[in-house]
């Protein structure tokens, strides 16, 4: 690839041959009604149930003939559709089959879900390392589809790095699945610390909780919701505390795909009110316990249109994940980033909580980030507006290896990089001046132009494996020497935070 203009890097970067852009031809079933309401004297179930049984199945079967290998589990889906439309007309119980998955088809349309973008990527090793030859290491990839109207849903590849480092990404399933929604079941000291951490545990929230048990579903939380509104005027929602509570129980819910699908297949796409317009840019890692096992967390973020809400996905194979909000006075904003293991018995994160400057967090509770501390405050020309983290810190002997944004002139984003002292990861022992990464002038195109921004990265070898979205249109994979890259960070070592605020 010609580097005709890119700006000079420290550390020599060699960009490799990966290039994933975005295939409007991925596609998901998405239930669709209309504004019309459903009614079955009229309308369009009406203009249904006038057809003969004839027509019905011929209908049925042009529309099947086109759509059948678009999808895995067609007639499934069309029943749950169907289902949906239905839940409150009874007297379409005994209806045909055929005429059951015809109304599933005109309440069902198309999404593509990564018609506009596929960036900003996240790359951990897999839990399945099996099969491999000496020096190979397979690894996930997670990236931001985006697709109609800007909503954002999680996808992932599976690839495999060799020895020499050469990187081989498997070809995506023509299929996607949306795997099948269980709402959790919530603690109930939990679930109130939540919604005071919220502010909106106020008394309308104490009048729905008191009726709960201490261990409660959705079922049991809309009928005391239901119960509550009734003890004052009907306000459907409309009552701000009965919106906080519905939007937390919402927005906690488990995911599961079946297990033989590909990984490729499986996509996270909103499942609450809160994710309406998407979950933004996931931060995995590849979690290590003190006691020897392994989990995958991943932060992001949830956006509705107005407001973001941090959430944490924990999977252990990739095929079920449980997903629940952070909350507590530092868990606000975009960009938190979890630590590999804890320190010192306690769990670390990354932070900009303040939209501004980069923070470290730590807690005893995963869910619940009470205290931080500010470790980097913009201070180079090429991210004076803005620094936030690109993922998850990489344990190294040399410290903490934090791959870092900063927002320069133009709003554009360039990669740096910091290094956190191991036993103190609030402690900055080295700092990268200039950018690590910016964007190449064939790279500086797209939905939001001038960006090269990461989620996560990882280590093979002797090099840094770092994926990188380019100007949230496509994504690429570059190469960085990590011992290069470590001997330049532990020289510039950076100037005392009180003088970089200066």
């Amino acid at each position: 690839m010609a580097d005709d203009l890119a700006p000079l890097s420290p550390i020599a970067v060699t960009r490799t041959d990966i290039d994933l852009g975005p295939d409007c031809r991925r596609v998901i079933l998405r239930p669709f009604i209309a504004d019309e309401q459903v009614v079955v004297d009229g309308g369009l179930i009406g203009r249904i149930l006038r057809l003969s049984e004839h027509e019905v199945e011929a209908t049925l079967a042009v529309a099947s003939a086109r759509f059948a290998n678009r999808h895995r589990d067609l007639e499934a889906v069309l029943e749950a559709h169907f289902q949906f439309v239905a839940r409150d007309a009874p007297e379409l119980a005994k209806i045909s089959t055929a005429r059951r998955r015809l109304i599933g088809m005109f309440y069902t349309s198309e999404y593509s879900v990564e018609a506009a973008a596929l960036s900003n990527p996240s790359m951990v090793p897999a839990p399945d390392q099996s099969h491999l030859e000496p020096g190979e290491q397979r690894f996930v990839l997670s990236l931001r589809a985006i697709g109609e109207g800007h909503i954002s849903s999680i996808e992932f590849r599976s690839g495999v790095i060799d020895a020499a480092g050469e990187i081989s990404i498997e070809a995506p399933s023509p299929h996607l699945t949306t795997g099948s929604h269980v709402p959790p079941v919530f603690d109930k000291a939990n679930f109130c610390a939540t919604l005071d951490e919220m502010q909106a545990f106020d008394e309308m929230a104490q009048s729905i909780v008191e009726q709960l048990p201490d261990r409660f579903g959705l079922p049991e939380l809309e009928n005391a919701t239901a119960a509550a509104e009734g003890k004052r005027a009907p306000c459907r929602l409309t009552d701000p505390s009965l919106r906080a509570v519905h939007m937390l129980a919402t927005s906690n819910y488990e995911v599961s795909f079946p297990p033989t699908s590909a990984l490729s297949e499986r996509i996270i796409f909103p499942g609450s009110a809160i994710e309406s317009n998407g979950l933004e840019d996931a931060r995995f890692v590849r979690f290590t316990d003190d006691d020897g096992s392994v989990i995958y967390y991943a932060t992001y973020t949830a956006y509705d249109g107005v407001r973001v809400l941090p959430q944490l996905i924990e999977s252990v194979d990739f095929v079920s994940f449980r997903i629940i909000t952070l909350s507590g006075r530092r868990a606000q904003n975009k960009g938190a980033a979890l630590f590999p293991r804890k320190i010192a018995g306690r769990y670390f994160a990354l932070s900009r909580f303040d939209a501004e400057n980069n923070h470290i967090m730590w807690s005893d509770s995963l869910d619940i980030w009470d205290e931080s501390q500010l470790i980097e405050a913009p201070s180079f020309h090429w991210q004076l507006a803005r620094i936030g983290n690109c993922g998850s810190p990489l344990e190294t002997e040399a410290g903490w290896l934090v791959i870092t944004h900063g927002v320069g002139p133009f709003r554009e984003y360039s990669l740096g990089a910091v290094l956190l002292d191991l036993d103190d990861p609030s402690r900055v022992i080295g700092q990268l001046a200039e950018p690590l990464l910016m964007p190449l002038e064939t790279e500086r195109e797209g939905y939001v132009p001038n960006v090269v921004y990461s989620c996560g990265s990882m280590v093979h070898g002797d090099d840094l494996i770092l994926p990188y979205g380019m100007s949230d249109r496509q994504t690429r994979i570059a190469r960085v020497p990590i011992g290069p890259l470590l001997d330049t960070l532990t020289r510039s070592l950076p100037s005392p935070l009180e003088d970089r605020l200066r």
